[in-house]
């Protein structure tokens, strides 16, 4: 749920079992509002973007960025013994989307492009700006295919595969108008 809490399902439980809030699971410091949520294949981490930091439980931050410790969807508090933690992003007003691919997850905000990508301990994530002055369309505006990700933006069609590039379109007009 988008500005929503987070939800688990039980799959063992059967599907006449309901999802249940994660804050309502044993564990610790869990985002209690999240914009998106992901689950990081590679590394196994649940990721939730623009969601509360764990300093303002409840304040949603549409900028922050915060992961579980692997292998744990309730395990949040940044720690020496766990590899959850946090990152905000420092471009833009909010995080519109955010798209998987095989080596990293690409963050999308109102005017930034920024690339997430697992490093390990002691930090877990780092996150590098790859774009500015970039637009997104809607939340759903972008698809990864292999390693790189291709979306529409407010007028334009981008590509990133290292480097974000236009694509050039010869019904552009067409379509944005």
């Amino acid at each position: 749920i988008r500005g929503g809490a987070i939800y688990y399902w039980n799959t063992s439980a059967g599907t006449g079992a309901r999802a249940v809030n994660i804050t309502s699971i044993s564990g610790s410091a869990q985002p209690q509002v999240a914009n998106i949520v992901l689950v990081s294949e590679r590394d196994r981490h649940v990721l939730a973007f623009g969601c509360d930091p764990e300093t303002d439980p409840g304040v949603l931050d549409p900028l922050t960025i915060r992961f579980s410790s692997q292998e744990s969807f309730t395990v949040w508090n940044a720690s020496g013994t766990t590899t959850a933690g946090e990152l905000r992003i420092g471009t833009g007003s909010e995080i519109v989307a955010a798209v998987q691919t095989k080596q990293q997850v690409v963050v999308f905000t109102d005017r930034s492009v920024s690339a997430m990508q697992y490093i390990g301990a002691p930090f877990t994530f780092g996150l590098s700006e790859v774009s500015t002055n970039t637009s997104i369309l809607s939340q759903n505006a972008a698809v990864a295919v292999g390693d790189a990700v291709y979306w529409i933006g407010n007028d334009v069609f981008y590509r990133y595969d290292g480097n974000v590039s236009i694509i050039p379109c010869a019904v552009e007009d067409y379509v944005f108008s």
